[in-house]
């Protein structure tokens, strides 16, 4: 069964396993905060039909609810629907705050009454996590390797809309949209609403609607760079990151991909390929004459050490170490240096 539930902006799978016999209580522990919250999301549809969700759900931010109001909640009587359902997101300290009563719920949880809480930890030494299978389901949620990235945008696209993702669309939305799971299934939100009536997205679709101002932005400031302009390949940099402030690690993901483009079309050329078969082969359909131009500008090796500037420079950000635009911008001044 495929849902068109909406559900806090973005369109979710209803396909998650319905509520086993006692089993009245979730628990969904990840270190991902929106694959946690896709999860949590899931499981509430498996539990209340749309239409129920006026008068059968109770959702709270673990930090500014108490345990008084929650169990209030669980307890009252269901109203047009058989269950209410409490969806606890954050719920760490909840927990530890309330552990005590907890315990003595889990012991005698209400028949009418589904408690869900979201958690980064879950620690299977407490005597909660003890009781837990008694009552209800432990679910873990792992983050995605990179590689497992495509494979989980291909299942989203055929389960939230029926659309057939293609391998190489995926591997590019990876590549141009960064690896937030949560992020990327936004994106294929809105691939589906581009595409509209057609049934598979391809490249050229993620191309055009995510990557095409980034990857143009990109194409500026390696043009600058190969003129010689420093400062009009730093404006055009600036310009990039002003124009996607929210995102600013997507501006990296294009760099990337505009430098394996290159450094594949630079080893084909060395292989004596002809440009315009080297075009077909890597689908470069727009300003072919402007990116072979910047091509014969570069080196192999100069494309091969960018590669890998730009990966270092990814794992920087991601671990907390650089600023987006001060490392990019100092990556810019090393390329147009030489």
């Amino acid at each position: 069964m495929r849902g068109n539930d909406k559900v806090s902006g973005v369109w979710m799978a209803r396909k998650s396993s319905p509520k086993k016999e006692n089993e009245f209580i979730f628990v969904i522990a990840g270190q991902d905060e929106s694959s946690v919250s896709i999860e949590a999301e899931k499981v509430v549809d498996g539990l209340l039909e749309p239409g129920q969700r006026a008068t059968g759900l109770f959702k709270a931010d673990g930090g500014e609810v108490s345990a008084a109001e929650v169990l209030d909640e669980l307890r009252t009587v269901p109203f047009l629907t058989e269950r209410r359902v409490a969806l606890i997101k954050g719920a760490d300290d909840f927990i530890s705050r309330n552990r005590p009563i907890l315990e003595k719920y889990f012991e005698n949880p209400c028949a009418t009454g589904v408690l869900v809480m979201t958690v980064g930890n879950w620690d299977a030494r407490t005597r909660l996590a003890k009781m837990l299978p008694g009552a209800g389901r432990l679910i873990s949620v792992t983050e995605p390797k990179r590689w497992e990235l495509p494979g989980r945008l291909i299942r989203y696209a055929d389960d939230a809309y029926g659309k057939s993702l293609t391998k190489e669309a995926a591997e590019t939305l990876v590549e141009l949209s960064g690896d937030n799971l949560g992020q990327l299934y936004t994106e294929i939100d809105k691939l589906a609403v581009f595409i509209g009536d057609e049934k598979v997205i391809t490249h050229n679709h993620v191309e055009s609607l995510i990557g095409h101002n980034r990857l143009f932005g990109v194409f500026d400031v390696i043009d600058a760079v190969v003129a010689g302009d420093k400062a009009g390949a730093l404006n055009r940099l600036r310009a990039m990151f002003a124009g996607d402030k929210s995102e600013e690690y997507k501006v990296v993901g294009a760099f990337a991909y505009h430098f394996r483009r290159m450094f594949n079309a630079r080893v084909l050329l060395e292989d004596n390929v002809r440009p315009d078969e080297i075009a077909t082969q890597l689908r470069i359909w727009s300003n072919r004459d402007g990116f072979f131009a910047q091509l014969r500008k570069v080196t192999l090796k100069q494309l091969g050490a960018g590669l890998k500037r730009l990966a270092a420079i990814d794992y920087a950000i991601k671990t907390g170490r650089a600023r987006p635009q001060v490392v990019m911008e100092q990556f810019v001044l090393k390329l147009a240096g030489g």
